[in-house]
């Protein structure tokens, strides 16, 4: 039976910055600003499944902050890409059906980061395994 090997540094480093830099972007271009304008994205936020504005804003500021964070810590990583592919799946289809492609690229693009990073999960450098980063 043929035995695993480890990833190759270039592999974990390219995963380790695939997962960092998607989550960085989704915590700060659309996570924090609905978090620090609270109100006015009350005022302005679709409910597309009809579940009230404060839930609907709360739904999203869950997959927007906490799962990025976790994403950036490597820790339930594959568990964290499901609310925020969610999110962009509705935000998508639902929300913004009538966006072209080019329209809705920058949403599809997030959506291929988050899809791979759900599938090849976090890889060896995350805060739960801390041995695995002397190998850097």
């Amino acid at each position: 039976m043929p035995t695993l090997q480890p990833f190759p540094r270039s592999v974990a480093f390219g995963l380790l910055f695939m997962r960092v830099s998607a989550a960085l972007l989704m915590f700060k271009l659309h996570g924090l600003p609905k978090l620090l304008n609270w109100s006015q994205e009350l005022q302005h936020i679709d409910d597309p499944l009809g579940l009230g504005p404060h839930v609907t804003l709360l739904a999203a500021l869950f997959a927007q902050i906490l799962c990025p964070l976790l994403i950036i810590l490597g820790v339930a990583t594959r568990l964290a890409c499901l609310p925020i592919l969610f999110l962009l799946l509705v935000a998508l289809l639902v929300v913004h059906p009538d966006w072209s492609l080019e329209q809705g690229q920058f949403g599809w693009l997030f959506i291929v980061l988050f899809a791979s990073i759900a599938l090849t999960g976090p890889g060896p450098w995350t805060v739960k395994q801390p041995a695995s980063w002397r190998r850097l």
